[in-house]
C-alpha cells in the first residue's frame, strides 16, 4: 500500500509538472498563432470548407494551379516530422524537409526575413496548437518544365536575395511596419509587378500588378497613382475592414487578405503597417493624370428598374441584351442604385469616387462582376454576386463599359477580348508566350546537334 500511495504522488507530482509546462509555453503558442495569422498562412493552406491547415487549395499561378501543402503536425501528411531548422528552411529557403524545391507561390523570398525568435514561435504553434489533419492533398499539375523542381535551384539562385535589413534611422515603429509588410505579410508578393522570369521587378516595388486576373493596385505614397492622399487612419480602417468610403473596397485576393489574417490584428500593428506605407518610395503611373477615386459620375435621366427578361437571374444566361443600362438596372441597381451611388451607409458601396470603376485598367472591374466579392470583417460579410455564369463575355464588356461611362473613368474601355482575357485567369506573361517557341528552338537545336554527332561519327568510321 505504501508503494502504491508513493507511486500515486509521484504521478500527481508529474501530471502538475506537465501543466505548469503547459501553461509556461501558452504564451509562445499564442505568439505563434498571432504570427500565423499575420502571414496569412490559413488563407492558402485551407482548402473552401475543409479543415485548417490541410492543405489542398488551388493557388492560380500563370504556369498552372500549385496545390498548397498539409502543413498540420501529421506525421504521413504533413509537416509532424519536420525539425525547426527544417521548418526554417522551408519558410526561408523554399526547401522541403526531402530537399525538393517549393514553388514560389509560397512567399519565401519575403518569409526569409523572419527572424529567429519568431521561426521558434511559429514551430511550436504548428507542431503543438493546431490539430494533425491525416489528409493527402493531390500533387502540384503544372505543365513540362515548370513541373521539374530542381529548375528552382537556378531561379532561387538568380532571385532569392539575402535578408532585408531594417530601415536605418527610421526608429521602431516603421521598422515594425517594415516587418509586418514586408516579411510577414508579404504584399509585394501582389503589389509588386513581375519581370520577365516572374520575379518581383527591382524598382517597381509596390508599384502594382496583375494577378490572377484581378489588378493589385499601386500601394506607394505616390499622390495620383498610390496612396498618397490616404491618412494613417484611412489605412488603419481599410486594413482592418477592406472598405474606405470614397476610396475603394478589397475584392479578389485583398479581400481573402482582409478576411483571413488583417482584422485580427492588434491596433498597434496595423497602425505600423500604416506608418511604414506612408513611406513607401512613390512611383508614378505616366496614363495617370487624376487619382482613381475622384470620378465623381456623369448624371442621366432617371429611369425606373428594368427586369432584363423576368424576375428569375438566371434569365440573364439566356438572353441576347448588350445594352449596358438594361443589364445594369437588371442586375446592378437594386444594391448600386440607379445612380451608383450605393446605400446610404455605404453597405453596397457607390461606384463613383471608387477605384475600381476610376483606373486606368478595368480589371478588377471585370473580376468582380465575374467573380463578385465575398469579405469578412469582425461586424459583417459582404457577399456580391458572382455574374460569371449568368453573363457571357459580350454582355460582360458592355456591362462594365456602362459603368465607366457612367461612374468611373470615361476614357478607358472593355473589349469581349479583355473580358474573355479575364475569364481565363488574365494576361500570360511573356514566359509562357514564349514556351511553345522556347520548346521549338530546343528541338532544333537538340536536331542540329544530334545530326552534326551523327556525321562525326560516320566520318569517323569511313576514315
Amino acid at each position: 500500500m505504501k508503494t502504491l500511495g508513493f507511486g500515486f504522488l509521484l504521478l500527481l507530482a508529474g501530471a502538475s509538472l506537465v501543466a505548469q509546462a503547459a501553461d509556461g509555453n501558452r504564451p509562445l503558442l499564442e505568439r505563434g498563432r498571432y504570427l500565423a495569422l499575420l502571414a496569412d498562412c490559413q488563407a492558402c493552406h485551407s482548402a473552401p470548407g475543409g479543415q485548417p491547415f490541410a492543405g489542398g487549395y488551388e493557388i492560380h499561378t500563370p504556369m498552372g494551379p500549385i496545390v498548397a501543402s498539409n502543413i498540420t503536425p501529421s506525421l504521413k501528411y504533413g509537416i509532424g516530422s519536420y525539425s525547426e531548422a527544417q521548418f526554417g528552411a522551408a519558410l526561408r529557403q523554399g526547401k522541403r524537409a526531402d530537399g525538393a524545391n517549393l514553388y514560389p507561390a509560397m512567399p519565401y523570398t519575403a518569409y526569409r526575413g523572419i527572424t529567429d525568435e519568431d521561426i521558434h514561435a511559429l514551430y511550436a504553434y504548428f507542431r503543438q496548437g493546431v490539430a494533425p489533419v491525416e489528409q493527402a492533398v493531390p500533387p502540384t499539375p503544372l505543365p513540362f518544365p515548370f513541373n521539374w523542381r530542381p529548375l528552382m535551384s537556378a531561379w532561387n539562385g538568380l532571385f532569392l536575395g539575402p535578408t532585408v535589413p531594417p530601415t536605418e534611422g527610421a526608429g521602431k515603429r516603421l521598422d515594425q511596419g517594415r516587418y509586418l509588410v514586408d516579411v510577414l505579410g508579404h504584399c509585394g508578393t501582389c503589389h509588386t509587378p513581375r519581370n520577365a522570369l516572374m520575379a518581383e521587378s527591382d524598382g517597381s516595388y509596390l508599384g502594382g500588378s496583375a494577378v490572377a486576373g484581378w489588378y493589385a493596385p499601386n500601394i506607394t505614397s505616390d499622390l495620383v497613382s498610390g496612396i498618397g492622399t490616404w491618412s494613417e487612419d484611412d489605412l488603419v480602417h481599410y486594413l482592418r475592414t477592406g472598405h474606405l468610403e470614397g476610396k475603394g473596397q478589397a475584392a479578389g485576393g485583398m479581400a481573402e487578405a482582409v478576411s483571413e489574417s488583417l482584422r485580427h490584428l492588434d491596433e498597434g500593428d496595423l497602425r505600423a503597417m500604416a506608418s511604414y506605407l506612408r513611406t513607401v518610395p512613390p512611383i508614378h503611373d505616366p496614363r495617370q493624370s487624376v487619382q482613381r477615386s475622384t470620378f465623381a459620375g456623369r448624371p442621366q435621366p432617371p429611369t425606373g428598374l428594368e427586369p432584363l427578361l423576368d424576375r428569375h437571374p438566371e434569365s440573364l444566361a439566356s438572353s441576347d441584351v448588350l445594352d449596358g443600362s438594361r443589364l445594369y438596372n437588371a442586375a446592378c441597381a437594386s444594391c448600386h442604385q440607379i445612380d451608383g451611388a450605393g446605400t446610404a451607409n455605404q453597405f453596397y458601396p457607390s461606384l463613383t469616387h471608387n477605384s475600381a470603376t476610376g483606373d486606368v485598367q478595368a480589371d478588377s472591374l471585370v473580376m468582380a462582376i465575374l467573380q463578385g466579392v465575398q469579405r469578412s470583417t469582425n461586424s459583417y460579410r459582404v457577399a456580391m454576386p458572382a455574374f460569371a455564369d449568368q453573363l457571357d463575355d459580350g454582355q460582360v464588356a458592355a456591362l462594365g463599359n456602362y459603368v465607366l461611362q457612367r461612374f468611373g473613368n470615361p476614357a478607358l474601355r472593355i473589349s469581349v477580348e479583355d473580358v474573355a482575357e479575364s475569364r481565363a485567369g488574365g494576361v500570360q506573361p511573356l514566359l509562357i508566350k514564349a514556351l511553345p517557341y522556347g520548346a521549338m528552338l530546343l528541338m532544333l537545336v537538340l536536331l542540329l546537334a544530334g545530326g552534326a554527332l551523327g556525321r562525326h561519327l560516320w566520318r569517323g568510321r569511313s576514315a
